[in-house]
C-alpha cells in the first residue's frame, strides 16, 4: 500500500469488526464458491464418467485446482496486491499507472504536474529497472495493458451475467427432479405419472428460475451491508448442511476417497487423456468459480475478513463437500442423475435440502453481481464506461455501491441466458470460460505488479506467470472445445461490452485532444474584453471543463457572441487519479486565471476512481469555501506549486486562525440563479434567445450562505475585499456554463473509425447527461454546443 496516500476506507479495524465483516462476506463474497458444488459435478456428462478411477482422477483435479488457484494464487498472492483496499482489475491497471509511466486514460497530459502534485509524491516513479524501462519505451505494451484491464472487466460483467442464471437454473433443475419423484402421488397410471414428470421438466425450470432471478437483482437496492447480514446465516446454514452431508457420504459410501488427494491420480488423468476427458476441465473449473470475487468485492470488505473465512472455514468445507460427492458418485454409477449433487442427498432430508439450495443459489449469484457493480464503479471514474447513476450504499466503506441501471441489465441478460439456453451444460459452458478468462488476465498483469510495484526479480514475476498462466491457459482450451456448446455467448456479450468499452474511451480522449488543441490562453480573455465591450454582470458563474490550463474552446466561442460574463469566474475541472481514493485535504488545487483585478479563479477537483464526489450535495459550498480559503493563504508561505498559469494552491484545511469563511445554511430556490441568467439575456438578448437554454419554474435547493470570519477586520484591506466581493457575488445567484462537444466521423473514415465514433454518439445520447452527474440545476445552465469532426 502506497504511503501518505489517503483512503475512505482507512479506520481502526478491531477483532470485533473483522469478525462481523468475516461473518458479511459469507452472504457476499462466498455465496459462488460455496454454491459451486450444485453444478460441477452437474455440468458433466454422465456418459464421461465412466468408471470408479475416473471419479478419482476428477476430484484429485478438483482439489488441487482449488489449492492452487483459490488458495495459494487469490488467499495467499494476489489479496496482498490491493490498491489502498480495493482489488479488481482495474486496481491492478491503476497500481501500474502510477508506479510505472504506462497509462492511458483520458487526460490533459500537458498538466501532469498539476494532477500528481504531493508533498513526498506516492506518484514518484520507483527506481528505473531494465523492464520498467522496456514497457515505458513501448507504447504498444501500454495499449496491451490497457485493452487487458478492460478485457478483464468485461469478464468479471460477463460473469456476473452467467453465474446467477448458472446458480439458480441448476437449483430449479433439482426442484423439477424433486416434483417429478413425487408424480406417482398424483397418479397410478405409469403413463400418467411419465406425462406429469415430463410436464415437470418442461414447465417448472424456467419459471421456477426466472422468478427467483427477478427477486434476486430485486433485493440488490438494500446494498452490501444490509444483504451481507440477510445471506450469510444462509450460507452458514447451507455449510453445515453440505458439510455434514459430505461426512456420511464419505463413511458410508467410499472411505478410500481421500486417498484422491494424491497428485499421482492427475498423472493418470494427463496420461490418459482423450478429447472428452479434456473437455470436463470446463466443468471442473467451476469449482473455483468465485475465487475471483474474492479480490474484486475487496473494496466492500477487508483483507483479513476475506482470508480469515476462506482458509478457516470455505475451503476446508469446499474439500469435505467435493469428497463426499465423489465418493457417492464412485459407488454410484447406475443411478440416473448421479452427477447432481440432490442424489447425493440422502432421501430422508433430499426436500430439505432443494429448499435450502433454492436460497443457497440466489446467495451464489450475489458475488459476481457485486463485482459487477464494483468493477463498473472503477471504469466509470477512469473514463472507460458510460455515465450512470452510482449509489454509495455504506458512510464507512466507500467501496459498496450498487448501480441501478447495471442492476436491471444484468437482470435482463441473465434471464434471457437462462429463457434462450435452458440448459445447465450450455451456460456452464459460457460461465466455465468467463471464470477462468478473467482468472487469466489477473495473473498477467499480477506478474507485472510483481515486477514493476513490488519491485522483485524478473525471475520470480516470469515464475508467476508461467506456473499459473500455463494451469489457466490449459482450462481456458478445455472451455473453447465447448464453444458451440453455449461458450459462443460469452464471446457475443465479450464484444458488445469491449465495444462499448473502447468507444467511450477512445471519445472521451478525442473530446480531450479537441479541448487541448483549441484553448485559448489566459491572456486572450483580458486582450479582446475591450474591443468585445465586455460586460461583467453580478453572480458567481461555473465554467465546467476538461482541461486544467488555458481558456476552454466553448467557453472562448460564448465571449465572441455574447461578451458577458460574470462578476466572479470559477473553471471547474474534474480530474480522476489512478488510485482509489483521494483525502478530502488534498482534493482541491485553486488557483487564479489572469490578473488578480479580474477575479477569475481555477479549482482542480481530484479524485480517486471510488470517490462519490460528483453526487454530492453541497460540492458548489466546498469549492467556494476552497476559493475563500485561497484567498486567505495566498500570499503567505503554504504548500502550493506552480503550473503554467502560476501559483496553485492545495487546499481542504481550514486555517488555524480562523480566516475562513463561514457558512450558514439555509434553503432557498434556484430563483436567484435563472434572475443572473436572466441579467445577461436583458443586455444581450437577441443573441442569448437562442444560446442560453433556461428552465421553468424554480427547483428547491439548499443554498449556502457565507459570513467574512471575525478576525476579518484584522486581515489586510485586499484580501477583505476580495472575500467580501466573492460574498456579494454568492448572494447575487450561480449560473453554470457546460460544454457539449458533439463527434462526427469525417468522409472517408476507415470502418473501425466509424463504428466506434457512432458507438460513443449513441451511449452519450443515452447515458446519463452531463448536468444530471454533475447535480447541476437545469434553470441555471448554459449549454454551449460545438461540432468535432474526426
Amino acid at each position: 500500500m502506497d504511503p501518505q496516500l489517503g483512503s475512505a476506507n482507512q479506520f481502526k479495524e478491531t477483532w470485533k469488526h473483522t469478525l462481523l465483516l468475516s461473518f458479511q462476506s459469507l452472504g457476499v463474497i462466498y455465496g459462488q464458491l460455496s454454491t459451486a458444488p450444485l453444478y460441477v459435478f452437474g455440468t458433466m456428462n454422465a456418459e464421461d464418467i465412466k468408471s470408479e478411477e475416473t471419479v478419482y482422477e476428477l476430484f484429485s483435479c478438483i482439489f488441487w485446482t482449488i489449492n492452487i488457484i483459490s488458495l495459494l494464487k487469490y488467499a495467499l498472492i494476489v489479496l496482498r496486491a490491493d490498491d489502498n483496499g480495493e482489488g479488481g482489475t482495474f486496481a491492478l491497471y491503476s497500481l501500474l499507472c502510477r508506479h510505472a509511466k504506462v497509462g492511458l486514460l483520458p487526460n490533459d497530459t500537458s498538466a501532469n504536474e498539476v494532477m500528481h502534485y504531493e508533498t513526498g509524491s506516492p506518484f514518484k516513479i520507483k527506481v528505473e529497472s531494465r523492464a520498467r524501462r522496456a514497457i515505458e519505451k513501448h507504447k504498444s505494451s501500454h495499449y496491451l495493458m490497457l485493452f487487458l484491464a478492460l478485457f478483464g472487466s468485461c469478464m468479471t460483467i460477463g460473469v456476473g451475467v452467467l453465474t446467477p442464471a448458472l446458480s439458480v437454473y441448476s437449483v430449479s433443475s433439482g426442484v423439477q427432479r424433486s416434483m417429478s419423484d413425487m408424480a406417482h402421488l398424483f397418479s397410478s397410471s405409469p403413463r400418467k405419472q411419465e406425462a406429469i414428470s415430463n410436464a415437470f421438466e418442461k414447465y417448472v425450470p424456467v419459471p421456477t428460475a426466472s422468478a427467483i432471478l427477478v427477486c434476486l437483482f430485486t433485493l440488490q437496492h438494500y446494498g452490501t451491508h444490509k444483504i451481507g447480514f440477510i445471506f450469510a446465516p444462509i450460507v452458514v446454514i447451507w455449510l453445515i448442511f453440505i458439510g455434514g452431508g459430505s461426512v456420511y457420504n464419505i463413511f458410508h459410501w467410499n472411505k478410500q476417497i481421500i486417498h484422491a488427494v494424491s497428485p499421482m491420480y492427475i498423472y493418470r488423468f494427463v496420461k490418459n487423456i482423450e478429447i472428452k476427458s479434456w473437455r470436463s476441465l470446463g466443468s471442473i473449473v467451476l469449482c473455483v468459480a468465485g475465487s475471483e470475487a474474492m479480490f474484486a468485492d475487496l473494496g466492500h470488505f477487508r483483507k483479513k475478513s476475506i482470508k480469515i473465512t476462506f482458509v478457516c472455514l470455505i475451503y476446508p468445507v469446499l474439500v469435505l463437500c467435493y469428497a463426499g460427492q465423489a465418493a457417492y458418485i464412485s459407488k454410484n454409477l447406475h443411478v440416473a442423475d448421479f452427477n447432481h449433487l440432490s442424489e447425493s442427498i440422502p432421501h430422508r432430508i433430499r426436500h430439505w435440502f432443494i429448499a435450502l439450495s433454492l436460497l443457497a443459489s440466489v446467495v451464489g449469484s450475489q458475488a459476481t453481481i457485486t463485482a459487477s457493480f464494483s468493477i463498473i464503479n472503477q471504469c466509470l471514474a477512469l473514463g472507460c464506461f458510460p455515465r450512470v447513476k452510482v449509489i454509495h450504499t455504506s458512510d464507512k466503506i466507500h467501496g459498496q455501491v450498487y448501480i441501478p441501471d447495471i442492476n436491471w441489465l444484468l437482470m435482463v441478460l441473465s434471464l434471457a441466458v437462462t429463457i434462450g439456453f435452458h440448459d445447465i451444460m450450455r451456460i456452464g459452458s459460457a460461465t466455465g470460460l468467463a471464470v477462468i478468462s478473467g482468472m487469466l488476465v489477473t495473473t498477467c498483469l499480477m506478474s507485472l505488479v510483481i515486477a514493476l510495484y513490488w519491485e522483485k526479480n524478473l525471475f520470480e514475476s516470469v515464475c508467476c506467470l508461467i506456473f499459473f498462466g500455463s494451469i489457466e491457459v490449459m482450462y481456458v482450451s478445455a472451455c473453447m472445445l465447448n464453444f458451440h456448446k453455449g461458450a459462443w455467448y460469452l464471446v457475443v456479450l465479450l464484444a458488445l461490452s469491449l465495444t462499448v468499452m473502447l468507444s467511450w474511451h477512445y471519445g472521451t480522449k478525442k473530446k480531450l485532444e479537441f479541448d487541448v488543441q483549441n484553448k485559448v490562453s489566459a491572456e486572450w480573455l483580458t486582450d479582446i474584453s475591450p474591443g468585445l465591450g465586455v460586460t461583467r454582470v453580478p453572480g458567481i458563474g461555473f465554467i465546467y471543463t476538461d482541461i486544467v490550463t488555458g481558456i476552454p474552446a466553448f467557453f472562448s466561442h460564448f465571449i465572441i457572441n455574447l461578451p458577458a460574463f460574470h462578476q466572479v469566474l470559477i473553471f471547474v475541472s474534474f480530474k480522476s487519479l489512478p488510485m482509489p481514493y483521494v483525502p478530502a485535504s488534498r482534493r482541491y488545487l485553486i488557483g487564479r486565471v489572469g490578473p488578480k483585478d479580474l477575479k477569475i479563479y481555477r479549482c482542480v477537483v481530484r479524485y480517486g476512481y471510488c470517490d462519490p464526489i460528483r453526487d454530492t450535495d453541497n460540492f458548489e459550498e466546498q469549492i467556494i469555501s476552497s476559493i475563500g480559503e485561497f484567498i486567505t493563504m495566498e500570499e503567505n508561505e503554504f504548500e502550493s506549486l506552480n503550473s503554467s498559469e502560476g501559483r496553485m494552491v492545495v487546499v481542504g484545511k481550514p486555517p488555524a486562525d480562523g480566516s475562513a469563511l463561514i457558512p450558514l445554511n439555509e434553503t432557498n430556490s434556484d430563483e436567484e440563479s435563472v434572475s443572473l441568467v436572466s441579467n445577461i439575456e436583458t443586455q444581450l438578448a437577441p443573441v442569448v434567445a437562442d444560446a442560453v437554454e433556461s428552465g421553468l419554474g424554480s427547483v428547491m435547493r439548499k443554498k449556502v450562505r457565507f459570513m467574512l470570519p471575525a478576525n476579518s477586520p484584522k486581515m489586510r484591506a485586499s484580501v477583505r475585499d476580495e472575500l467580501q466581493e466573492l460574498i456579494d457575488a454568492r448572494e447575487s445567484g450561480t449560473a453554470y456554463f457546460l460544454g457539449q462537444v458533439h463527434l462526427a466521423v469525417r468522409d472517408g473514415s476507415d470502418v473501425l473509425k466509424r463504428l466506434l465514433i457512432m458507438t460513443y454518439a449513441f451511449c452519450d445520447k443515452n447515458c446519463r447527461e452531463p448536468p444530471v452527474a454533475l447535480n447541476i440545476p437545469h434553470a441555471a445552465l448554459v449549454e454551449v454546443g460545438m461540432v468535432c469532426c474526426i
